[in-house]
């Protein structure tokens, strides 16, 4: 089997009339390292703690997130809101943005993250209610096809207390509109 950077040469020679100037030569080694360095593994633990009495919404705004578009290979990326309330236990703030990272880079779809986030944190904490929104442009979306520049992709998965309790929601609906990035 031929090694990635010798597959992308050829794809190279596709895409370009000229892959052996000096803009690509060194492409197929850079693009390698790329495609290792979005797609390695990483493991992460998640820091939890027992809850000492905190029972109202935990909220983390504006994680920026990066992925690749299974459909196209093509990248999406945006911004996610994740929320829980806790009941036992608690976990380490910067473990909401790690959790988003670990299952946005790979090869997926937008749907699949924002479930598979909410999924994962709802099975380690056993919270009260979790609300995950993903906001995403897909240049899919704006480099062919339909061709729409700065289209973006809401995306949500609400369970417990966010999804049965409409002031819940609601609360949680206001609190990442308020503090979107512009």
């Amino acid at each position: 089997m031929s090694e990635p950077s010798e597959l992308i040469a050829e794809l190279l020679k596709f895409m370009d009339k000229d892959p052996g100037r000096e803009g690509l030569r060194e492409t197929p080694r850079r693009y390698q390292e790329f495609v290792e360095e979005f797609f390695a593994d990483r493991p992460f633990e998640l820091t939890v703690f027992d809850n000492e009495g905190y029972d109202e919404m935990v909220v983390q705004t504006n994680i920026a997130f990066y992925s690749l578009c299974e459909h196209h290979l093509l990248p999406f990326f945006g911004y996610g809101a994740i929320a829980y309330i806790p009941d036992q236990k608690i976990i380490g703030l910067s473990k909401l943005a790690r959790t988003l990272d670990h299952f946005s880079r790979r090869l997926q779809t937008q749907e699949r993250i924002t479930t598979q986030v909410a999924e994962f944190l709802e099975e380690k904490l056993q919270p009260k209610g979790i609300g995950v929104v993903l906001t995403a442009r897909h240049l899919c979306m704006e480099m062919r096809d339909v061709e729409k520049p700065g289209t973006q992709t809401t995306t949500s998965c609400l369970k417990g207390s966010f999804k049965a309790n409409a002031s819940t929601r609601s609360e949680f609906l206001q609190i990442i509109q308020s503090n979107l990035i512009q």
